[in-house]
């Protein structure tokens, strides 16, 4: 049965509506939430100005208020499908992927044309793991709209992600043909890692940093891609110059404060001793499905997770967001401990159990054990131990010098804030080591170590080494890791398939 939409005739002659909708297009957000709430004390059913006060509650932050305010706009007016848009976009941004799904298959079965809402959930499935889907939908929107370069570049990064290289180089350049300034699409064709940027290539970088209306995003992707394609032709000075550009504007950007990982690192130590754990060893849910693999980026972890994924008793997934999300619960460096210590037996168990059903959606076979391959939870492992007690642990190591160089030229899409700067890494790195021989300490044996170098040098012992720690049968397909087919999403997708 149709579902009528509301009727916003009113709202179009109210000059508070009005005036509150330009402040909000033009972000004057103090200018709108008090023409919005006294709109909204006048009359509280006026949906269109509860969905812009969900507008205004996300763009600062406040996900929850967002997420309230419009099922309410939802419940009182169920056609409203801009509505129902918004709340998908807001479960997708808080990572809850199969309530985006649900939400965005409820908006589709009421508008199925609508292209962003397709689009979203085209993203929504490439999280998830549906990757065919989410290449299907891609197909789709772009037939409607072939000119959006964005979703060229998403549909890029999905093709890289199954491993469809030659596709996913085409979709990049067809990015580049209708936004040549892009930065990001020419930092994607870089970090395939498998592309070499001929000199007209190089040239067109170069002219678009020429150009100052160019956004700094768009710049420092630039130098990112630009130090690649100058290390590829062996000009060591000009590579360096454009990473260290790269790294200096990403640094501007983002918040990030060394002593916050040296204080967590301290208060972790402090926190998991021998005798702390040991009063915990009851509770968490007893599940052995996962197997963590942690540690710094570019440390060899992708190449650990593709040799694992190919026995036959383990399933790659992603690097995972839920440890992080989980921990969130418990606050700042100031509160965690104590909310740690003073959890239940009961409570740890149910925190477990909310992890192995948060990522069941990213399971997608039935084998028993299942990586997270998340690089940042190493420090949470005193939070892992106490969850999830008969995880598996692996920390993947590399030799300092080139895990934090590697680190340097690399640009993510998120998190990692540490690794623009060399010596704030050079930080990082030591806080990793030590809380790692902290827990080697207080836990010995219980964190599988993976050093990069050695796995080079003797992969068939050294992987049945691991092999052996996990407790699964040597297989041969572990050795032959670069036939595996599986989607990988990670910076070293194409060079795990060589």
């Amino acid at each position: 049965m149709a579902v009528s939409a509301p009727d916003f005739t009113a709202s179009l002659r109210n000059p508070d509506m009005i005036e509150a909708a330009i402040a909000l297009h033009d972000n004057r957000l103090s200018e709108a939430e008090p023409l919005l709430r006294q709109e909204l004390k006048r009359d509280p059913f006026n949906v269109a100005a509860i969905r812009m006060m969900a507008e205004l509650a996300g763009r600062i932050g406040r996900t929850g208020d967002a997420e309230s305010l419009l099922r309410r706009a939802i419940e009182l007016s169920p056609g409203f499908i801009a509505a129902r848009s918004n709340l998908a976009t807001v479960l997708y941004r808080q990572n809850r992927l199969p309530e985006a799904v649900a939400a965005l298959d409820e908006v589709l079965a009421l508008e199925p044309d609508h292209v962003g809402n397709t689009n979203l959930k085209a993203a929504t499935l490439s999280r998830t793991g549906d990757y065919d889907e989410a290449v299907a939908l891609y197909r789709a929107v772009l037939q409607q709209i072939p000119d959006q370069p964005k979703i060229w570049m998403s549909f890029g990064h999905v093709l890289k992600t199954v491993g469809q290289q030659a596709d996913c180089v085409a979709a990049y350049r067809r990015a580049l043909a209708i936004a040549p300034h892009l930065g990001e699409v020419w930092w994607s064709l870089a970090n395939l890692k498998t592309v070499r940027f001929d000199d007209g290539d190089v040239a067109d970088m170069e002219a678009q940093l020429e150009r100052d209306e160019i956004s700094v995003e768009d710049r420092f992707h630039l130098h990112f891609a630009l130090g690649r394609a100058f290390e590829e032709r062996k000009e060591a000075a000009a590579s360096f110059r454009h990473y260290d550009l790269g790294n200096r504007q990403r640094s501007e950007l983002i918040d990030y404060d060394p002593a916050d990982t040296s204080r967590h690192v301290d208060a972790a130590a402090e926190l998991f001793t021998p005798e702390f754990l040991a009063a915990r060893s009851d509770g968490g849910a007893p599940d052995p499905d996962p197997i963590f693999i942690l540690g710094m980026p570019r440390a060899g972890s992708t190449l650990v997770e593709q040799i694992l994924s190919s026995h036959s008793q383990v399933e790659g997934t992603m690097e995972l967001p839920d440890i992080p999300s989980l921990m969130r619960r418990y606050g700042g460096v100031d509160r965690w401990p104590l909310a740690l210590a003073a959890l239940l037996p009961e409570e740890r168990s149910r925190l477990g159990q909310d992890y192995i059903e948060r990522t069941r959606i990213q399971r997608k076979t039935d084998k028993p054990f299942f990586i997270d391959k998340l690089p940042n939870n190493w420090m949470h492992i005193g939070f892992i131990r106490m969850i999830l007690p008969n995880a598996k642990i692996i920390d993947a190591r590399r030799h300092p010098m080139d895990c934090c160089f590697s680190n340097f030229k690399q640009h993510f899409a998120r998190g990692q804030t540490f690794s623009y700067s060399l010596s704030n890494m050079g930080r990082y790195y030591a806080d990793y080591v030590k809380l790692m021989d902290h827990f080697d300490a207080v836990m010995p044996g219980q964190v599988i170590r993976v050093v990069h170098e050695h796995l080079i040098d003797d992969p068939e012992g050294e992987i049945r080494r691991l092999l052996s720690a996990l407790k699964l049968p040597f297989e041969d397909a572990c050795l032959t890791f670069h036939q595996n087919d599986r989607a990988v999403r990670t910076a070293s997708s194409e060079q795990v398939r060589r």
